[in-house]
């Protein structure tokens, strides 16, 4: 990927309001953050030439470039209660893109309603521009409700999934 198709990359993410990108190649790897988000300023963490296997493509939320590098604090989509159901969290779309509960067809679902999961384990994916950003939970609990059907068009900051935490 050369420097035109990364700062392509930024302006496209920059339009989407979202506040973290990471993508995985197989010969690098780039972290892209905002510092505030809808400030316009975004920090290039890593770019680091990887060896080894291929990796899958991978991204979450992003912003636009900064003249300066600086530190940002990562997205918190997950720990905000739903109005009707104040008992549950609601994991929330980070970014705009197609919503896929399995990693790929023939993959069975990340997660059903009734399944126990930790901070970490992944929800679902969202591809936007063909990549596929993997979207983690933040909390500990069971799955309540999954709100979106498989192959949805999301919004930025749409409820995805209820999670219990007790």
């Amino acid at each position: 990927m050369d420097l035109k198709e990364i700062q392509n990359l930024i302006k496209f993410v920059a339009k989407s309001g979202a506040s973290e990108v990471k993508l995985e190649m197989d010969d690098f790897k780039i972290t892209i953050k905002t510092t505030e988000e809808g400030k316009g300023e975004t920090t290039i963490v890593q770019q680091v030439p990887m060896m080894g296997s291929a990796i899958p493509q991978q991204a979450a939320p992003a912003a636009q470039p900064a003249a300066a590098p600086q530190p940002a604090p990562a997205a918190e989509p997950a720990e905000k209660p739903a109005d009707a159901n104040d008992k549950y969290i609601t994991v929330k779309s980070p970014i705009i893109g197609t919503f896929y509960r399995k990693p790929a067809p023939d993959k069975p679902v990340f997660v059903e309603v009734g399944s126990t999961v930790k901070e970490g384990d992944v929800l679902c994916v969202i591809e936007a521009m063909k990549l596929f950003n993997e979207i983690e939970s933040e909390v500990k609990g069971k799955i309540v409700k999954i709100l979106v059907d498989d192959s949805s068009p999301v919004e930025f900051d749409q409820p995805l999934f209820l999670v219990d935490p007790s």
